[in-house]
């Protein structure tokens, strides 16, 4: 472990007295500076764009490696929702390059992150003039930075290891500032190509996002993942310590665990192990109680010399009716059966619309695709057809079809249904698991009752004050 920092008397009294105000703006993430950064960013991609299309011309070689080096330094300045483009790309293998997403994949724990300054700053508005004699010892070097905030190692008074969660300033405006930006990009998207109608996946990831800015809130999902996992000893969940955390401040006991990629490399023997605690960290929750963790992303858990997982983030986390998960088990048994009737069901569940014939066979096309894995009873990958390529070709198909139907505006409740589903598949493709996925499943459904899961959640969520269900 890194040597934690531990303030003598002096620099207590500089901590508590200081005009921070004076102190340059290092780590500038105000509106203005994250601005600067966009023009930065631009300006840099834009250079390594030509450069890499001038090398072409000219009939020059290209070194993957050093280009994938350039673009993760020109993209590491950013925070919030591009950082997290760049993140869920780098969970997709066979979309880009091995070099690209073995760069961009350090986003997820190795983003640039802010200074001794900034930490000070910070922790003061957050804790008070003193916060220091709050804990034993402090690290003032993040060990890991994301898109929202950095995570410190610290211990707490009575000696246990903490990781404290901090956010970065006017992140408010900044998330507004980028979904802004977003907006302008699905309306002109939506100007040529009228397939899907992305209002609603705006609208979703909005809200989701600015729900990932109160560290509260995110410190109640963590208690209720911690009693939904409790009896399964293969996910490991984190305890928040309140009297530590803030609205933008959010500390936890520490849990030791290697990045997934590195545990691959070094434990290729347990990667089916892995594969499974992964399966049961989000499905358990939303099949036993309408919880889906939405962002699998590499960042977000870390894995156990055992196959264990930790999972580490909780900002996006969406709470769901129980008659939405059963629409998700009548919908498999809809495409087993070939029933059509029953895939309507559920669809019209989820929130689709308006759903004529044509509609439904190219949405059950996409649906047939997620659900491939869970149809036979046999060990096998999760993707037998071409990986992650013969995703895109069929997402691919049922784009071209949708637009020539005059295209559909997916449900919000959908959104990260799907972008759990996918980014889970491309993590057990990563780690080249090989399991009975139908058996898996079939175990978590059985029996499955609506009333059963409403009971569930609601003895689940007491006491935590979180919303009803969406």
């Amino acid at each position: 472990m890194t040597p934690l920092f531990e303030p003598d008397d002096e620099q207590r009294k500089q901590l508590a007295g200081a005009d921070h105000s004076a102190e340059p703006m290092v780590d500038d993430d105000s509106l203005a500076g994250r601005i600067r950064r966009y023009a930065q960013v631009g300006s840099t991609v834009g250079g390594l764009a030509a450069r890499l299309a001038g090398n072409r011309l000219l009939g020059l070689s290209v070194d993957p490696a050093a280009h994938a080096v350039d673009l993760k330094v020109a993209l590491g300045g950013l925070k919030g929702p591009l950082m997290k483009v760049a993140q869920i790309l780098a969970t997709l293998p066979d979309v880009m390059p091995e070099e690209y997403t073995r760069e961009l994949a350090q986003l997820q724990t190795n983003a640039p992150s802010m200074g001794r300054a900034f930490v000070r700053r910070r922790m003061v508005t957050e804790l008070g003039a003193g916060w220091e004699k709050k804990y034993r010892a402090f690290e003032h070097t993040a060990r890991a930075a994301a898109s929202l905030g950095q995570v410190h190692e610290a211990i707490s008074l009575d000696g246990s290891k903490l990781a404290c969660k901090l956010q970065y300033p006017d992140m408010a405006s900044a998330v507004e500032a980028d979904l802004r930006q977003l907006k302008i990009a699905f309306t002109i998207y939506r100007q040529y190509d009228r397939a899907i109608d992305p209002s609603n996946i705006h609208a979703e990831l909005s809200a989701r996002l600015r729900e990932e800015l109160d560290y509260r809130r995110e410190a109640k999902h963590m208690a209720l993942y911690g009693r939904m996992l409790s009896h399964h000893p293969g996910v490991h969940v984190p305890e928040p310590s309140l009297d530590l955390s803030s609205e933008r401040l959010l500390t936890m006991t520490w849990l030791d665990g290697e990045p997934l990629m590195s545990f691959v490399d070094h434990h290729i023997d347990m990667r089916n192990t892995v594969a499974r605690n992964m399966f049961h960290a989000w499905y358990v929750p939303f099949y036993e109680y309408g919880v889906l963790h939405g962002d699998p992303h590499l960042g977000n858990y870390t894995v156990r010399k055992d196959g264990s997982i930790n999972l580490l983030d909780f900002g996006c986390v969406r709470i769901f009716p129980p008659e939405f998960v059963g629409a998700v088990i009548d919908l498999y048994h809809a495409l087993r059966t070939k029933d059509q009737d029953l895939a309507v069901k559920a669809y019209e569940t989820w929130g689709f619309k308006n759903l004529s014939h044509n509609v439904i066979e190219i949405l059950n096309q996409w649906a047939g695709f997620l659900y491939r894995p869970l149809m036979e009873d046999r060990i096998q990958p999760i993707q037998e057809e071409g990986g992650a390529m013969y995703g895109a070709q069929v997402a691919g198909k049922v784009q071209r079809e949708l637009r020539e139907v005059g295209g559909i505006a997916p449900p919000r409740e959908f959104v990260l249904m799907d972008r759990a589903a996918i980014g889970l598949g491309s993590v057990f493709t990563r780690l080249r698991a090989e399991v009975n996925w139908h058996q898996l499943f079939s175990q978590m459904i059985e029996g499955f009752n609506v009333a059963a899961v409403a009971r569930r959640q609601s003895e689940a969520m007491a006491g935590l004050d979180l919303p009803a269900p969406l």
